[in-house]
């Protein structure tokens, strides 16, 4: 029983199914691209769709057009089209710029959805009641399940 259990925890270890996800703040850019998963596990595709798609997740559609999607309503035009994503770009660059895009274009109006700090906090000059701890707009496993979605959206 000892040796089987000690095997399904190595194989677990092998495989990354024990992997702790990278903090926000531990995220490593490199030229706006990150290399490694954030999770340790692979992204799930149809996953990755519905929160792009849900206003209360990632909400892409409503600055991103998506031809694919055309069964979500409020398509946006503030950012470039996402048809033909995964040809323009390849995963590790997908993962910067869903992580924090500001690390990929810096101006861009683009929200980090993998970030906890650096952010001006004006309710602590008005109100002090700004919140002291912020958790990112989507966790390591929501970010690689978009980014798997993301790789799907290749040029006919």
């Amino acid at each position: 029983m000892k040796t089987s259990i000690l095997a399904i925890a190595a194989t677990m270890l092998a495989t990354g199914a024990l992997a702790e996800p990278v903090a926000p703040s531990a995220v490593s850019f490199n030229d706006g691209a990150v290399a490694t998963s954030l999770s340790g596990q692979p992204g799930d595709a149809t996953r990755g769709r519905e929160i792009v798609g849900t206003k209360s997740l990632g909400n892409c559609v409503s600055c991103h057009a998506i031809t694919e999607m055309s069964d979500v309503p409020w398509h946006g035009e503030v950012g470039p089209t996402l048809d033909g994503v995964a040809d323009r770009w390849d995963e590790a660059q997908l993962r910067g710029i869903v992580a924090n895009a500001k690390m990929t274009y810096d101006g861009t109006i683009m929200p980090a959805f993998y970030k906890v700090s650096g952010f001006t906090r004006p309710g602590d000059g008005y109100t002090g009641k700004a919140a002291k701890e912020i958790s990112p707009v989507l966790d390591a496993q929501q970010i690689e399940d978009v980014v798997a979605y993301l790789m799907t959206l290749k040029e006919e």
